[in-house]
């Protein structure tokens, strides 16, 4: 049985790596293509879209790889079938049942790829391209750290960190500096946001300003920021949860809940990285009943088009998912995992209805 699941391991991987290879390609084209709206603005040219497109991949990959995974296995065995090397299996005595278990083990394989590019290559990559993005666009941007932004304008010094699971900014500092790089004010906020017309306002804003023999102190509920800096400056902080890895979500949920903030969006998406590599293997799964069922006949091309559907649908699911969590106040943990039962259901169903007509399969 060791070169059964060889056999099977090697044809499905192999099949996964293409159809994720052609599929990143052309993510990475449409991704360039988008940047082209940004192009020109600060000194952001087509060379740093370049940049930026090449270092978002790893995410991309694991964003994408349930659903490759699903339309190479889907591929893979609809080679096997044409080529009547599983009725040949079958003939030999080997059940369906065993066929799954290798089919099953070739997801399994693919897990700890993901889990290696999702928490420690992408992550930092991730980051990387969009510091070097809101960099060449924003020039005044001077200092950059993860979890946090630091901007200059004039004689303004902005500190920024993105706490709130609202989209929102906390951790504000404002430093204006005097003559002679003297310290003029200092201010801290509560929280910030960009208001519509596209001004910044500091919530319960606390300014002391400094003056030759005293310290003047004031609070105020809202001020408004007059700074030039456009506030994508920010995508260089923490930008969205979906894109952290689990060692980086656990420390933000735990600061979170401390301070009594919202923590929906940072608990969806811890959940929602496992029940993603969770899938994989599911995916993978499901090519089994399809081959020995309804596309026992078909040619790669309904293959590959059902893999597609099967993946978009996937794919919009979880979005819907997302912003149901956020928008709607729902369970993080139970919509998190919404996606991967369902597949899990699915797949758990048609192996089922497969095992109660199982019969030899026919070469395509």
């Amino acid at each position: 049985m060791r070169v059964l699941d060889r056999y099977i391991v090697k044809a499905i991987c192999g099949s996964v790596v293409l159809v994720l290879a052609v599929l990143l390609t052309l993510l990475a084209v449409f991704l360039f293509i988008n940047e082209q709206g940004w192009v020109g603005v600060g000194s952001y040219d087509n060379l740093q879209a370049l940049r930026y497109v090449l270092l978002s991949l790893p995410a991309t990959l694991v964003q994408f790889l349930p659903v490759a995974a699903l339309i190479g296995s889907l591929l893979a065995m609809g080679t096997l079938a044409r080529g009547s090397e599983l009725t040949v299996m079958r003939a030999a005595g080997i059940p369906i049942w065993r066929i799954a278990v290798s089919v099953l083990l070739a997801g399994l394989l693919l897990v700890p790829v993901a889990v290696g590019v999702g928490e420690y290559l992408a992550p930092p990559l991730t980051q990387m391209a969009r510091i070097g993005k809101a960099v060449q666009r924003n020039s005044n941007i001077s200092i950059a750290a993860r979890g946090s932004a630091w901007v200059r304008d004039g004689r303004q010094i902005l500190r920024a960190e993105r706490l709130s699971g609202n989209g929102g900014y906390g951790g504000i500092m404002l430093f204006e500096i005097g003559p002679g790089n003297r310290l003029m004010a200092v201010g801290q906020a509560a929280g910030a946001h960009v208001a519509a017309d596209g001004s910044w306002e500091l919530e319960h804003y606390a300014q002391s300003r400094l003056e030759p023999q005293r310290v003047v102190a004031g609070t105020v509920a809202v001020q408004r920021l007059d700074i030039s800096a456009n506030p994508a400056f920010l995508d260089v902080i923490a930008g969205n949860p979906l894109e952290l890895s689990w060692r980086e979500l656990g420390p933000a949920i735990a600061h979170l809940q401390a301070n009594g903030q919202d923590d929906r969006e940072y608990r969806f998406a811890y959940w929602s990285k496992l029940a993603g590599f969770a899938a994989i293997p599911l995916a993978v799964l499901l090519a089994v009943p399809f081959t020995f069922g309804s596309l026992r006949s078909a040619e790669g091309g309904a293959r590959a088009t059902l893999g597609l559907v099967f993946g978009l649908a996937w794919f919009m699911l979880q979005r819907m998912v997302e912003s149901g969590t956020i928008t709607f106040g729902l369970d993080p943990l139970l919509l998190a995992w919404l996606p991967a039962a369902l597949l899990a259901t699915a797949v758990t169903l048609l192996l089922l209805r497969l095992h109660g007509s199982a019969r030899p399969v026919s070469a395509a």
